[in-house]
């Protein structure tokens, strides 16, 4: 079997994992082969060879396509190339894992891809991460309990707020979007780093006033809130803010969440932002390339498990910039005539 990755750290335990029908490789799987960067790139995945995908939170968009991602992997290399997808607590953690190893493709939100690569922020140095694609967008959803009285994100100063799970992209946009509204994240709310999970739990058991999340539509954790809370919970409109996140970071832009997709009252402005894949630089190029292509010619069934997953397209695949795309990537995407 091909080098490739066992552990995959999932929350806070770390499971070694073995892929079905791998009998005879044994339990542990060593990391993805590097990539001969003067071979030409094929696409043809020479060696059995398992990835491992960092995705989200159980009840999150990345969870679920990241495993669909997984199941069509195979399928698209006649079985030489096979992938498992692990809970995380997603974009940051997702990159430094990338980075350590632990993982060999990566979702991410395209705010925290940037800070990787140019070091700023939640990293302390230019991460080696490079972009298979860019895939479909994340949209920020902010709920609050009816009667919490919060009808902004400046209403939130002293509540309990659930800011994401730590090291995640959403708490990443979070505090962002606090200090855009003059808190300080760290003494003006009740910040508490909960999964989503745990989030939703709160708010209906009244221990978590409101929640920032950053997410495909619909998230699962979203539509269960909404189904069994109704209108005891509404989403606040955070657009009034956009203008000092776009300072921030270009990739920031105005969306709106469908009142069709968690049956609310009516349609809510919001702020988007787009999802990558990422992979280490060294990722072998030929893997790379096969994965991005299965991403492409997948989408339905990626879709199927999530109707998210539809944004994916080829004409903004490439955009990606200023995080690289991979040489891998970069040949799948123009043999799919990606624009």
């Amino acid at each position: 079997m091909g080098r490739i990755n066992a552990r995959l750290v999932a929350g806070v335990g770390v499971l070694t994992l073995v892929a079905a029908g791998a009998a005879g490789c044994g339990g542990r799987q060593d990391a993805a082969a590097t990539d001969d960067t003067a071979s030409a790139v094929t696409c043809e995945v020479a060696e059995n060879t398992r990835v491992g995908i960092a995705t989200g939170n159980a009840t999150g968009v990345y969870y679920v396509v990241g495993n669909a991602l997984a199941g069509q992997l195979a399928d698209s290399t006649g079985g030489r190339l096979t992938g498992t997808a692990a809970e995380t607590g997603a974009s940051v953690q997702n990159i430094e894992q990338l980075v350590g190893g632990q993982y060999d493709v990566a979702f991410s939100l395209f705010d925290t891809a940037v800070n990787a690569v140019e070091g700023k922020d939640s990293f302390s140095a230019p991460q080696p991460v490079e972009a298979l694609a860019r895939i479909y967008d994340n949209y920020t959803q902010v709920v609050v309990r009816a009667d919490a009285g919060i009808n902004s994100v400046a209403d939130m100063r002293g509540k309990k707020i659930s800011t994401g799970s730590p090291k995640s992209g959403t708490e990443v946009i979070a505090n962002r979007l606090l200090e855009a509204a003059g808190l300080n994240p760290a003494t003006d709310v009740q910040a508490q780093r909960l999964d989503l999970t745990k989030t939703v739990e709160g708010v209906k058991d009244g221990t978590v006033d409101g929640f920032f999340w950053s997410g495909g539509l619909p998230t699962g954790g979203l539509t269960d809130l909404f189904t069994t809370a109704g209108d005891k919970v509404k989403f606040i409109d955070i657009t009034p803010l956009l203008p000092k996140m776009s300072e921030l970071n270009p990739a920031y832009q105005a969306g709106t969440i469908g009142k069709d997709v968690y049956s609310t009252v009516a349609d809510t402005p919001t702020i988007v932002v787009p999802n990558v894949l990422l992979v280490r630089k060294d990722l072998d190029a030929n893997v790379a390339c096969a994965i991005t292509r299965t991403v492409f010619e997948k989408k339905d069934a990626l879709a199927q498990a999530n109707p998210a997953a539809k944004g994916i397209a080829l004409d903004t695949a490439r955009k990606t910039d200023p995080v690289g795309l991979h040489r891998g990537a970069a040949k799948a995407l123009q043999d799919l005539g990606a624009s």
